[in-house]
């Protein structure tokens, strides 16, 4: 995922910032404690189509960007 755009970003719900996951397939809102699918180099930034992070994830301190 492009760096620029990644930067400009926020969570559709909180506005906080998003990461990129470790594998580059979803954009991790810790505090809306949401993923959000990247499918075909394409953000899907919808509250429906996003998954709930588990306790694990949400907990983990380094995510990728």
């Amino acid at each position: 995922m492009n760096k620029t755009l990644l930067d400009i970003l926020v969570c559709p719900v909180t506005k906080a910032p998003l990461t990129l996951s470790q594998d580059g397939t979803e954009l991790i809102s810790k505090m809306g404690g949401m993923a959000y699918p990247v499918r075909d180099g394409i953000p899907v930034l919808l509250e429906t189509e996003a998954r709930t992070l588990t306790t694990d994830e949400r907990l983990e301190s380094g995510s990728a960007k």
